[in-house]
C-alpha cells in the first residue's frame, strides 16, 4: 500500500520533504497543509520588497498550489490550519480558516514544519497597535508596506538588531525613510563578537539610520516610542524583529517532547519521540557539533537538508547527521557581513580553551579596481589550533571567505591544514596568499609564540595608562589620524632609531592593519627586543572600534581624527 504523508507548513522545510518524498516514491499521497494563503515563498528575501529590490510583493510567492498539483503531483492546501493531532488515531484535525469548518485527516506519516513566530511581548505597553508590524510572510510584508504608503509615513522603528530587523531598516532606508533601529543589547547582529559588530555599527551611521543600542522598548504609541532610558523617538511605524519563538503548540498540545532550548525535540533522523510523527524547520532544537550543546537555528540551508533526511528516513534511506555550524551572511548597505561556527562569545559559554586572529588585509590585489580591505576574525582552539569559527566584514566576497571556513570546520580542519589550502587566484578576485591564508600563518605565529599580540579592545585602556605606542606608519599616514599618544617610527626608519625603542617597558606596535607592525615587531625580536606587542586589527580596527561609543557618549577620543582608509 502507498504511504499517506501530511506536512504541516510548507516553505523550505514542509515543501521540501513534499518534494524528497515525491522524488522517492511516486505512488505516496503528499499533503500540505499551510494555515496562510502561501505555500512557498522566498523569506529570506521579504525585506527587500520594502526598496522595491523586489518591486512586486507577488514575485516573493514562489510555487502556487496548481503548480504543486501538475509538477508534483502534491496536494498543497492553503488557508487551512492544523489544530489537533490526534496520535492514538494517527490523525489530524484542520480548519478551514476561511470558514471555520474542521475535518479529519488520517496519516501514514506527519511532518511538522511550523516555523517560528515573531516575539511580541505583551510587557511593551500599545504592543498590539495598529501601527506596529512582523515581517514572517508575504501578507505581513505587503501590510507593512502598503501602510507606509497610504499614510505616506517617513518616520519609522525597527526594533531589534538580527538579521531581519537590520535587513528592514536597511531597506527602509534605501526607500528614503528615516529610520530608527533599536536594540536592547549593546550590539546589533550577535552573532558577531563586540568588536567586529563597532564596524557595522558605522556602518549604519554612516547611511543616515538612527542607531540606539542597550536601550528597551517601554512604551508604542501612534507617534512615538518610549525606550526605558525614557528616551522618546518619534515614528509613525514600528515593525518589531526582536526574536522568534519556535511554534511549538500543536506538538505540546499533542504530548510530543519539548526540547531544553523550547524547541521540538527529534533525534538524529529528525523524528520525535512518535515513531511516526517527523519535525524539521525553525520549530525544532538541533545539536551544535563545536559546542556540543541543543540550539536553534532559524536558517533555510539547515531546514531544508532536515527535511531531505526526513524524507529519507521515511524510506530507510540512511542518514549521518553531524549537527549544524551556523553559517550565515547579510548585506548591510555597502558591506557584507558573513559569519560561521564560533565567535568568542560562544567558545566561552562552551567552555572551550582559543584564541583568535583579527586580520585586516586587501580583498584582492590592491592595484585593481574595487579592491578594499576585509576585516576578517578566525578563532580556533588552543592548543590544538583546530578552526572553530570565522566573521567576515567587507565590500569584498565575505561569503566565499567565511563558506571555505565552514567547509575546513566541517572536515575537522586545522590551522596548519587552512595554511596550506590551494585556492584560486586571480588579481581581480584575491591575492595569492589568500586572506584565509594569511589568518592562519597569523594564528600559527601566535600558537607557536612567535610574537606576541593584544585586541584591539584593549588598546583605549594603553592609551590612558600612557604605554609606549609605536607607529610605523609612513609620515603622510600618522598626519592623517593617529593614537595621541604614539610615536611615529616609520618601518622604513626604525633600524636607524632603535635608541628611541626602550627595552625596559613594553613596547606596542602597530601600523594600518597590523601587517607592516608584525614586520617591525618580528625585526625587533631578531635584534633582541623581548618586550614588543603587536595590536591586532591596528589603526583601523581602532578606528572601527572606538567610533561608535565616541560618537553616542561623547567621551574623549584616544586618536586625533578617524581614518577609515
Amino acid at each position: 500500500m502507498s504511504k499517506r504523508i501530511l506536512i504541516v507548513g510548507g516553505v523550505a522545510g514542509g515543501a521540501s520533504v513534499a518534494a524528497r518524498a515525491r522524488r522517492i516514491d511516486e505512488k505516496a499521497e503528499i499533503v500540505m497543509f499551510e494555515k496562510g494563503p502561501h505555500v512557498s515563498f522566498s523569506n529570506c528575501a521579504l525585506p527587500f520588497h520594502l526598496s522595491d529590490i523586489v518591486e512586486n510583493g507577488d514575485d516573493l510567492v514562489l510555487m502556487c498550489p496548481e503548480q504543486f498539483k501538475k509538477q508534483y503531483n502534491i496536494e498543497a492546501r492553503v488557508n487551512s490550519e492544523v489544530t489537533k493531532i490526534i496520535r492514538e488515531e494517527k490523525k489530524i484535525v484542520v480548519k478551514n480558516v476561511l470558514t471555520g469548518e474542521e475535518h479529519e485527516e488520517s496519516y501514514d506519516k506527519l511532518v511538522l514544519s511550523p516555523g517560528a513566530n515573531p516575539i511580541l511581548p505583551r510587557t511593551i505597553e500599545g504592543i498590539t497597535g495598529s501601527n506596529v508590524f512582523t515581517v514572517r510572510n508575504v501578507v505581513d510584508i505587503k501590510k507593512l508596506k502598503s501602510h507606509i504608503v497610504e499614510n505616506n509615513i517617513m518616520d519609522i522603528a525597527v526594533v531589534g538588531g538580527g538579521f531581519i530587523g537590520v535587513e528592514v531598516a536597511e531597506n527602509l532606508r534605501l526607500a528614503g525613510k528615516n529610520v530608527s533601529l533599536i536594540e536592547a543589547l549593546d550590539q546589533i547582529m550577535n552573532p558577531f563578537d563586540y568588536d567586529m559588530a563597532q564596524i557595522l555599527h558605522r556602518e549604519m551611521m554612516d547611511k543616515g539610520v538612527n542607531l540606539i543600542l542597550g536601550d528597551g522598548v517601554k512604551k508604542i504609541s501612534e507617534d512615538s516610542i518610549e525606550l526605558q532610558s525614557g528616551r522618546k523617538v518619534a515614528v509613525k511605524a514600528v515593525v518589531m524583529a526582536i526574536g522568534v519563538s519556535p511554534e511549538t503548540s500543536l506538538a505540546r498540545e499533542a504530548g510530543l517532547e519539548i526540547g531544553v532550548t523550547g524547541g521540538i525535540k527529534v533525534d538524529h533522523n529528525y523524528l520525535t519521540n512518535d515513531k511516526d510523527i517527523y519535525a524539521v524547520g525553525d520549530a525544532i532544537e538541533v545539536y551544535n557539533r563545536l559546542s556540543h550543546k541543543s540550539a536553534r537555528l532559524a536558517l533555510a540551508g539547515p531546514a531544508q537538508r532536515q527535511a531531505r533526511a526526513a524524507a529519507d528516513h521515511m524510506y530507510n534511506i540512511p542518514h549521518n547527521n553531524k549537527g549544524v555550524i551556523g553559517s550565515s551572511v547579510v548585506q548591510i548597505f555597502d558591506l557584507g557581513a558573513a559569519c560561521t561556527g564560533l565567535n568568542e562569545k560562544t567558545a566561552k559559554s562552551a567552555g572551550i580553551p582559543y584564541d583568535f586572529v583579527y586580520i585586516i588585509p586587501g580583498d584582492k590585489v590592491g592595484l585593481m579596481p574595487g579592491s578594499s580591505p576585509m576585516h576578517f576574525k578566525l578563532i580556533y582552539e588552543y592548543p590544538t589550533g583546530r578552526i572553530l569559527g570565522a566573521q567576515a566584514i567587507g565590500k569584498g566576497n565575505v561569503d566565499k571567505r567565511i563558506d571555505i571556513i565552514a567547509t575546513m570546520i566541517s572536515m575537522g580542519g586545522t590551522l596548519e591544514d587552512l595554511k596550506e589550502l590551494e585556492l584560486c587566484y586571480a588579481p581581480l578576485f584575491g591575492t595569492a596568499k589568500d586572506i584565509v591564508n594569511h589568518a592562519a600563518l597569523v594564528g600559527l605565529n601566535l600558537l607557536y609564540g612567535r610574537f606576541k599580540q593584544v585586541p584591539v579592545t584593549k588598546v583605549r585602556e594603553l592609551v590612558e595608562n600612557n604605554a609606549f605606542i609605536v607607529d610605523v606608519r609612513e609620515k603622510h599616514e600618522f598626519a592623517l589620524g593617529h593614537l595621541k599618544n604614539a610615536v611615529n617610527i616609520p618601518l622604513s626608519e626604525f633600524r636607524g632609531r632603535l635608541d628611541e625603542i626602550p627595552k625596559d617597558q613594553p613596547v606596542y606596535l602597530h601600523c594600518r592593519s597590523s601587517q607592516r607592525s608584525y614586520n617591525a615587531a618580528m625585526a625587533l625580536q631578531g635584534l633582541g627586543y623581548d618586550n614588543v606587542v603587536n595590536i591586532s586589527g591596528s589603526y583601523l580596527g581602532i578606528c572601527c572600534y572606538e567610533y561608535y561609543q565616541d560618537q553616542v557618549t561623547g567621551r574623549e577620543k584616544i586618536v586625533t581624527e578617524y581614518n577609515f582608509r
